[in-house]
C-alpha cells in the first residue's frame, strides 16, 4: 500500500480555499440558510394509448397502426410532412431529379445522429431498403419498394443486392434509380417502410427492434421502455437533429383495445389524448361541439373483406349482394357517429385527379337495393349449387366500435336474406394472422393511404398482392395496375385507375362500408398536435402548458 503524503503547503491551500467559498456572498442576496431546495423543471409528460401491442417496431418489418404510431415518433426519412401537410427535408437536404424522372440524387445532413450517438449515414438507408426488399426479411410492405429499380426482382430472388437501385455514393450522398418515373415517390419517401436502420446495430443484434434496452432509432423520441401488451415508454432523443423544437420530456404510451376503458382514463386524466372514442361518445361530443375534440376526414377506407378462396365467397353476385343490402346511412348516422361519409367507391375524398378531386369524379360505383340483392343472392347460391347460405363468421378486432357496426350489418343481413351472422372478436395481431393466412370468411379490415395517391388504395388488390387479404384474382385488373404504373401522361394514368377502381367495385371483393373521419380529444393544456391527411395525431412539436395542468 502506498502512504499518502500531505505537505503543509498543500494544507494551507486548502484552507484558503475552504474560507474563499464561504465567503462567496453578495450584498444584494441573502446568505443561503440552507432550508432551500433546488428548484427542478416538471417534466412534460403526454399519456396516450396505442390501442394494441405493436406487432414489429421495424421500419421495414412494420405493417400497421400499432406500429407505425409509434415509428413516426421514433425515425425520420429523407423527407417527412410538417403541421400544414407539406413534404419537407428530414434527414435529406436536398435533392435532385434526372430529366427523365428515373435518378434521385439526394444529399444528406451531416448532424443527424442516432439514439446511440452514431452518425446517420446514406450507407444506413442503403441497407436498410435492401433489408426490406431481402427475400429473408419476408417483408409485407416490401413491395413499396417495388419503385426501385430491380427491386421486385430482389424481393423474388431474381435479382441481387447490388442490382437493387439505391446506393450510397458517399456518407452523405444517396443515389436512388426508380424502374420508372413515379409522381408521388417523394411523398412516398415520408413513409416509415422508406426510414433507414442502422446498419452497424442490425448487424451486431438482428433482434435489436424487439426490446427497449436494444432499440437504436433517429427521430425526435427514443424508446427507453416496453413492457410488452401492457405499456411503452418513449423519451426526448437529446441526438435528434432538431432536439431544440422538441418540448416534451417523455411520451407514456399504455395498450389497452377497451374503447370505453381509454375514454374514462381521458376522463380521470391519466391520459392526455384519446384517439380511440367508443362510437356514442365520439357522436355526442361532435355533436356538442365540444372544444377538446378535433374531427376531420382522413385518408382511409373501411370496409369488409370476402374470402374469394371461400364458397361461396368465391361467387361475385354473392359478394355484390351482401354489399347491396347493407345501409350505410344507418350505419354513420346511428353507429359510427363521426360524421363518416357512406362509401360507394374504394378511394376516399382527398386525393388529387387529373382535375378535381378522384373521389368526386368516380361518383357512386354501386347503389343500395335489397330487391336487387336478393335477386343476385339466388342466383349466386345456385351457380355454386347450392339450396341457402351456410353458416359464415365476421371477424373483427376487439373494439366496441368493430362490434356495434358488425352488429348492424348482421341484423341487415338477417333482415334482407333471413339467416344468422356469426361474429368473432380477437387482438389486432391475430386478426391480421388469420387473414394472411386465409382462416376467415368475412374480416373487418381499415386501410390508411400510405401516400396521397389512388395507386396506395388500388394497388392492394392484385394478385398475390402483399395486402390481398381478400385472396381476390383477376388478370384485367392487374393488366390495369400495372398500365398505369407505366403510362407517363398523368390524365391517361388516372383514366387507367378509374377504369381498374370500377373493375374492382363491379366484383366486390371486399365491401366498403365508410370512409373514415380522425376524431380524437386532447387535454386544452396540450398545444402542437397535429394530424396529417394520412397519419394518425403526431405529438412531435406537442408542448404542455404546465400551468394548467
Amino acid at each position: 500500500m502506498k502512504k499518502l503524503k500531505f505537505s503543509f503547503w498543500a494544507l494551507l491551500l486548502v484552507l484558503v480555499l475552504i474560507v474563499a467559498g464561504c465567503s462567496e456572498e453578495s450584498d444584494d442576496e441573502p446568505a443561503d440558510d440552507g432550508n432551500k431546495e433546488e428548484e427542478v423543471a416538471e417534466r412534460k409528460v403526454l399519456n396516450l394509448n396505442n390501442g394494441s401491442e405493436p406487432g414489429a417496431l421495424h421500419p421495414g418489418l412494420a405493417q400497421g397502426t400499432h406500429d407505425s404510431w409509434v415509428l413516426e415518433h421514433a425515425f425520420e426519412g429523407l423527407y417527412k410532412k410538417d403541421p400544414e401537410g407539406n413534404i419537407v427535408p428530414g434527414i435529406a437536404t436536398e435533392h435532385t431529379v434526372s430529366d427523365d424522372g428515373i435518378t434521385w440524387t439526394f444529399n444528406l445532413r451531416e448532424d443527424a445522429k442516432w439514439s446511440n450517438g452514431e452518425p446517420v449515414t446514406a450507407h444506413d438507408f442503403e441497407f436498410a431498403w435492401k433489408y426490406t426488399l431481402s427475400p429473408e426479411a419476408a417483408a409485407d410492405y416490401a413491395y413499396q419498394m417495388y419503385y426501385l429499380k430491380n427491386g421486385a426482382a430482389y424481393n423474388a430472388g431474381e435479382a441481387k443486392a447490388e442490382d437493387v437501385g439505391v446506393k450510397a455514393l458517399d456518407d452523405y450522398t444517396l443515389e436512388v434509380q426508380l424502374e420508372q418515373p413515379t409522381l408521388f415517390f417523394l411523398d412516398l419517401l415520408t413513409f416509415y417502410t422508406y426510414y433507414p436502420v442502422s446498419k452497424a446495430v442490425q448487424e451486431a443484434d438482428p433482434e435489436w427492434y424487439q426490446e427497449a434496452d436494444t432499440y437504436v432509432s433517429n427521430g425526435a423520441f427514443k424508446l427507453t421502455e416496453w413492457k410488452h401488451k401492457e405499456s411503452m415508454k418513449l423519451e426526448k432523443n437529446e441526438y435528434y437533429h432538431e432536439a431544440d423544437k422538441i418540448k416534451l420530456d417523455e411520451v407514456n404510451f399504455v395498450i389497452i383495445e377497451e374503447q370505453n376503458t381509454e375514454w374514462q382514463m381521458y376522463q380521470t386524466g391519466e391520459l392526455d389524448l384519446a384517439n380511440n372514442l367508443p362510437t356514442d361518445v365520439e357522436g355526442k361530443l361532435i355533436k356538442e361541439k365540444n372544444p377538446e375534440v378535433s374531427s376531420d376526414l382522413q385518408l382511409s377506407v373501411y370496409y369488409y373483406n370476402l374470402n374469394s378462396k371461400k364458397k361461396p365467397f368465391n361467387n361475385a353476385k354473392v359478394r355484390k349482394a351482401l354489399a347491396m343490402a347493407i345501409d350505410r346511412k344507418v350505419i354513420t348516422e346511428n353507429v359510427a357517429q363521426g360524421g363518416q361519409p357512406p362509401a360507394y367507391s374504394v378511394i376516399p375524398p382527398g386525393v388529387p385527379d387529373t382535375e378535381g378531386d378522384f373521389s368526386e369524379n368516380s361518383g357512386q360505383l354501386f347503389e343500395e337495393n335489397i330487391d336487387e340483392a336478393k335477386k343476385l343472392l339466388e342466383e349466386g347460391l345456385k351457380e355454386e349449387g347450392l339450396a341457402e347460405m351456410p353458416e359464415f363468421t365476421i371477424l373483427y378486432n376487439t373494439s366496441e366500435g368493430h362490434k356495434k357496426i358488425a352488429e348492424a350489418v348482421q341484423d341487415m343481413w338477417r333482415k334482407a336474406f333471413g339467416f344468422t351472422v356469426q361474429l368473432e372478436n380477437v387482438e389486432f395481431q391475430v386478426k391480421l394472422d388469420r387473414e394472411k393466412a386465409g382462416e376467415y370468411d368475412i374480416s373487418r379490415a381499415g386501410w390508411i393511404g400510405d401516400y396521397i395517391d389512388p395507386m396506395t388504395f388500388l394497388e392492394l388488390w392484385v394478385t398475390d398482392g402483399a395486402y390481398n387479404d381478400a385472396k381476390y384474382s383477376n388478370p384485367k385488373y392487374d393488366e390495369l395496375i400495372q398500365k398505369s404504373k407505366e403510362v407517363l401522361d398523368p390524365a391517361e394514368r388516372m383514366t387507367t385507375l378509374h377504369e381498374a377502381e370500377e373493375l374492382l367495385i363491379s366484383e366486390m371483393p371486399i365491401i366498403p362500408v365508410y370512409f373514415y373521419t380522425e376524431t380524437y380529444a386532447v387535454k386544452d393544456y396540450v398545444t402542437g398536435v397535429y394530424t396529417p391527411l394520412n397519419r394518425y395525431p403526431q405529438f412531435i412539436y406537442a408542448d404542455i402548458d404546465m400551468s394548467k395542468k
